[in-house]
């Protein structure tokens, strides 16, 4: 007979065995079958078989388990030995455009225009409205579109705004402090006026969430309207004016791990880049320029630090850019 003590340290050991495999949700995520939620009311509804029985909320799966979507297997573990390569798609959005595979009322939607990627699928790192441009963000890895949109994570998303009317300091200060909504209060945690003329004023703000038409309501709440809304920025990626209205590009691969560090998602191995080419004759890419964020107590009042079409710029013969952002000629994010 067990006396009270083995039987104690019996249940102690039992209690720090760890649990075997991984949950289906992040499994999935992770292999960019869908988002965590999605993959949760897949399984709601039943869509998702484990070993040929209907999948549950919150059971953990391993490489050795058959998993099965609409009746279809899938393989969302890399395959033995191999790493399980996550890559993110910058597309540059224009109006008109909804984010959403598909749309009722037959709109054009930005799944139309991205890449086909093998094995995976894209999966939107949140959302654009309708009627607003710029930076959006798609990746093969659902946990880290998960983490990269919660609002723990507090990843700033940068705006260019242009609004009918020029905003009084009494408006703008109410809009750090915070307006209510009716999902809320919200806040901008930075606010730069970037010039404008005539009844149109443009100022670059940054949110750390993302509701919905949130920019907008809150610009609606002080007595103002939005006439143009565009996203410049989201984390570490800034929109690159090279990139023309309907186009997109792949991150390199040191771009995809600063959005892992933001996002805190763990990475097996520091990235290990290759020595340039020993042969002279061999053309050689420029060093990518790794861009230095200074924090928002930094940023200056000074106009001249400010991305406006009024700072001076060196005259040269070179005919204007049909692609740049505004007929004003102003950037796409602050390089800060």
């Amino acid at each position: 007979m067990k006396t009270p003590t083995e039987t104690e340290e019996q249940q102690t050991e039992t209690e720090q065995e760890p649990l075997e495999g991984e949950r289906l949700q992040k499994v999935m995520a992770r292999g960019g079958i869908g988002s965590r939620r999605q993959v949760e009311q897949w399984i709601r509804e039943g869509r998702i078989k484990v070993n040929r029985k209907p999948a549950e909320l919150g059971m953990r799966v391993t490489p050795e388990d058959e998993i099965r979507f609409n009746g279809d297997q899938v393989h969302p573990f890399p395959k033995s030995g191999l790493e399980q390569r996550t890559r993110v798609l910058l597309y540059h959005k224009p109006a008109g455009q909804v984010t959403s595979r598909k749309d009722p009322e037959g709109r054009d939607t930005v799944f139309k225009h991205l890449p086909k990627v093998r094995g995976a699928r894209w999966i939107a790192i949140g959302r654009l409205d309708y009627n607003t441009s710029g930076l959006l963000l798609f990746t093969t890895d659902g946990d880290l579109a998960h983490h990269l949109m919660h609002p723990s994570t507090e990843v700033d998303r940068e705006y260019a705004v242009r609004v009918l009317g020029e905003a009084t300091e009494e408006q703008l200060q109410q809009l750090r402090t915070g307006v209510e909504l009716e999902d809320g209060v919200a806040r901008f945690s930075d606010i730069v006026e970037s010039g404008g003329s005539g009844a149109n004023h443009w100022y670059h703000v940054v949110l750390q969430e993302g509701r919905n038409r949130e920019v907008r309501r809150m610009w609606e709440a002080v007595g103002l309207t939005v006439s143009r809304l565009m996203r410049v920025r989201y984390g570490t990626i800034f929109l690159d004016k090279k990139v023309r209205v309907g186009k997109s590009r792949e991150l390199e691969r040191e771009e995809v791990r600063e959005l892992q560090e933001v996002a805190g998602v763990q990475v097996a191995e520091p990235l290990k880049l290759k020595a340039a080419a020993a042969d002279p004759r061999e053309k050689r890419k420029a060093p990518r320029k790794k861009i230095q964020l200074r924090p928002s107590s930094e940023w200056s009042s000074n106009k001249n630090d400010m991305p406006s079409s009024k700072q001076p710029s060196k005259k040269t013969n070179k005919k204007p850019n049909k692609n740049s952002s505004s007929k004003s000629g102003k950037p796409y994010g602050r390089r800060r």
